[in-house]
C-alpha cells in the first residue's frame, strides 16, 4: 500500500518540525517536502507530487489562502488543509471558499492532525471541533425553506432535502437511510448541488447555503 505524500508549509521552522514529528510517527505517511511560504511551496511543487498540503494561513510572500487558490487551480488533485491560530469566522470562510478540504488550529492534537490528513486524502472534508462550531453554529436545528431554495437557486425538492441534511452533518450513508435512496443517488444530488451553486466542494456548498440564507435560523 502506497504511503500518503504530505507537504508542510509554515514560516516557522519550529512549527514545521513539530508537525513532522507527529506525521512521521506513522508508517502511513511520507513528508515529501516543506516550505516557508506559498511562493516557496509552488516552486518546489514543480518537481514534487504530494497528495496533501498542510499550510499555515498567515505567511509572508504568499499566505495560505492565496496558496490554496493556486493549488486548487493548478493542482486540483492535491488536497489542502489550512492551519492557523486564528479561529475566527473570516479566515475559515476565506480558506474554505477557495477550495480547502480541511481546517485545523495549530494547537490540535496529534490524532486530529493524522485523522484530518487521512480524511481529506480519501476525498472527505475535516474541520477541527472549534472550527466546526464556527461554521455550523445555529444551523443544527434548521428547517428547510424549500420555496426559497427552489425559487432562487433552482434546485429540486429532493436536492433541498439533501442539502438540509448536509448542513446537519449527516454522512452519505445517513442521508441515504433518512431519505430512502441509494448512495449513488446521494452522490448524484451532491454533484448537482455543487454545479448549481458554483461551489468547489462541500465546504463551499455549506458556506453558500449560510451566506445566501437558504434556510431559516442561519
Amino acid at each position: 500500500m502506497s504511503k500518503i505524500q504530505v507537504f508542510l508549509v509554515d514560516d516557522h521552522k519550529m512549527i514545521r518540525e513539530g508537525f513532522k514529528k507527529y506525521i512521521e510517527k506513522s508508517s502511513e505517511f511520507d513528508i515529501v517536502g516543506e516550505a516557508q511560504d506559498g511562493v516557496d511551496c509552488l516552486e518546489q511543487l514543480k518537481s514534487l507530487s504530494p497528495d496533501v498540503v498542510v499550510t499555515d494561513v498567515n505567511m509572508p510572500e504568499m499566505d495560505g489562502i492565496e496558496l490554496t487558490t493556486n493549488l486548487v487551480n493548478t493542482y486540483p488533485e492535491i488536497k489542502v488543509i489550512g492551519l492557523t491560530m486564528l479561529d475566527d469566522h473570516r479566515h475559515v470562510k476565506q480558506l474554505l471558499s477557495e477550495g480547502a478540504s480541511g481546517y485545523l488550529l495549530k494547537d490540535c492534537e496529534e490524532a486530529e492532525l493524522i485523522g484530518a490528513i487521512k480524511t481529506v486524502y480519501a476525498g472527505g472534508t475535516f474541520y477541527s471541533p472549534k472550527v466546526t462550531s464556527i461554521i455550523m453554529d445555529n444551523i443544527r436545528k434548521v428547517k428547510p425553506r424549500a420555496d426559497k431554495v427552489v425559487t432562487e437557486v433552482k434546485i429540486s425538492k429532493r436536492e433541498t432535502e439533501v442539502l438540509h441534511l448536509i448542513l446537519k452533518e449527516y454522512s452519505n450513508q445517513e442521508i441515504a437511510d433518512t431519505l430512502f435512496i441509494s448512495l449513488k443517488t446521494v452522490d448524484a444530488h451532491k454533484r448537482n448541488l455543487l454545479d448549481k451553486t458554483g461551489s468547489k466542494n462541500l465546504a463551499g456548498l455549506i458556506l453558500y447555503a449560510i451566506d445566501a440564507k437558504l434556510f431559516d435560523d442561519i
